[in-house]
């Protein structure tokens, strides 16, 4: 009888609390919830399904083909006739990407970006580079200025920077990452979305980062509203003994390297060291990754790229732009920057055959299944700021609305300042303001938007208002 009574007793509690529940949301108060994954769309994971281990195969042999793609190298008609140089290369890119737009009834933009770089460390006489991409822009007239961008480099080199005359295959480094660039062209071509995504393909990076550098001072010249820089360079998971092929590591640059000397000192004031705009794209990849069976998980690596190395996402991020790095878990610098030979019974070179094919289908599912979500989401909520007029233990945060008309709604997100990702999501409708009973001084908060299709935005971290 007593334990009855007390089964009642806890039934008719759960009741007035789910009933409290209910009412509060009634009189239009927010969901609070631990932040989950976010819900993979249907659309996006059948698109996935269309990437091909085995066309990436072939366009990484085929681009090993023409023996070496070093920036330096020929590419002279009479080299581009004879299949071999940076110039062959260059043209055979073009015409996939031509390919692909002729398959989706032209939707494709194809265009190159050429320029002279003057003599250099790496460069011994004024060469021409070109970078060549394809452009599919965005269906909404609004949301078509929004751009999201996935790179990899074309070129290539062997022990010897100068040496062209050597073969430098260069099938992982960065074969692979230009191969994951033309595949989500192929497959997300077939797709539209109210953003652009522009795939593209860089020369120069051997050299220094000439290509991805003219790039995007252009983007930044132009005032591109250029959202997410997605660079995969070395994701061929090269198949030795320490390989981990059920990971990608993802770097982000923490203090962003464009910020003036008064926002860095904001940045260190607020603790927000950890909250550049690229590392909330990485969370935004590992949501992703959550999300959809891509293969492979990303692992977020709070650092610009490998120690003491670098790659074109730098390229990016020194003209402001949010922008991370693909690589994958562990290189085999014997396979890197290496003449072809055996020596000692240890193969050197960059060869197809060190390279697993399937690892590299799942980095451009994940690259193509970001690069989608972000391009079907509103645009970020704008001057987002966290209010510090009053001292309250209470956090107040206003936004704009999101640019583009797109977002039904809004999610304040926050997380302890020692959690690497988000935790927590409040979920609010078409508001501009939301006070949280939550201490400012001891989470990070941040806003994003939603659109009516559940795609979200990246999240915007507050400025303080006075």
């Amino acid at each position: 009888m007593i334990s009855l009574l007390k089964k009642w007793r806890s039934c008719l509690c759960l009741a007035l609390v789910l009933a409290s529940s209910a009412g509060a949301l009634a009189q239009g108060h927010p969901e609070i919830a631990t932040l989950g994954p976010t819900t993979a769309d249907s659309r996006i994971a059948a698109a996935l399904h269309q990437v091909s281990a085995e066309r990436i195969r072939a366009n990484i042999e085929k681009l090993v083909s023409f023996g070496t793609r070093s920036t330096i190298s020929a590419q002279a008609p009479a080299s581009i006739a004879a299949g071999r140089g940076i110039g062959a290369a260059r043209e055979w890119i073009k015409s996939e990407f031509e390919r692909y737009s002729k398959d989706c009834g032209g939707c494709l933009e194809v265009k190159t970006d050429s320029f002279t770089e003057p003599a250099a460390d790496r460069i011994p006489q004024p060469t021409v580079i070109t970078n060549v991409y394809a452009v599919l822009k965005g269906t909404d007239a609004e949301n078509a200025k929004r751009i999201v961008l996935v790179t990899g480099h074309y070129d290539s080199r062997n022990s010897d920077t100068f040496n062209v005359k050597d073969d430098a295959p260069g099938a992982n480094d960065d074969g692979s990452g230009t191969a994951v660039s033309l595949e989500c062209a192929r497959v997300l071509s077939k797709l539209k979305f109210p953003a652009t995504i522009i795939f593209l393909t860089v020369a120069g990076e051997e050299q220094g980062l000439n290509g991805s550098l003219h790039f995007a001072k252009m983007a930044k010249a132009e005032s591109w509203n250029l959202e997410a820089v997605l660079n995969n360079d070395i994701v061929g998971g090269d198949k030795n003994a320490g390989q981990d092929h059920a990971v990608v590591r993802v770097f982000s640059e923490g203090l962003p390297a464009a910020a003036t000397e008064q926002e860095i000192r904001r940045i260190r004031g607020l603790g927000g060291e950890n909250d550049s705009g690229s590392r909330q794209l990485a969370r935004y990849i590992a949501d992703v990754g959550r999300a959809y069976d891509a293969g492979v998980k990303p692992v977020l690596v709070f650092r610009l790229d490998r120690y003491l190395r670098g790659g074109d996402h730098s390229s990016f991020n020194q003209q402001g732009f949010t922008a991370v790095r693909f690589t994958e878990f562990r290189e085999d610098f014997h396979h890197q920057h290496q003449n072809v030979r055996t020596e000692n019974g240890i193969e050197y070179g960059d060869l197809p055959k060190f390279v697993d094919f399937e690892y590299v289908a799942h980095v451009a599912r994940l690259n193509a299944a970001t690069l989608a979500s972000l391009a079907s989401a509103p645009a970020p909520p704008a001057n987002v700021h966290l209010l510090t007029k009053d001292l309250e233990n209470d956090s107040t945060l206003t936004w704009e609305a999101s640019p583009g008309g797109r977002a039904s709604g809004y999610e304040i997100l926050w997380r302890a300042t020692t959690s690497p990702e988000w935790e927590h999501v409040q979920k609010y409708g078409n508001v501009l303001r939301a006070t949280l009973n939550l201490s400012k001084d001891n989470v990070i908060f941040a806003v994003r938007a939603v659109g009516a299709d559940g795609h979200r935005s990246l999240p915007v971290v507050p400025l303080p208002e006075r």
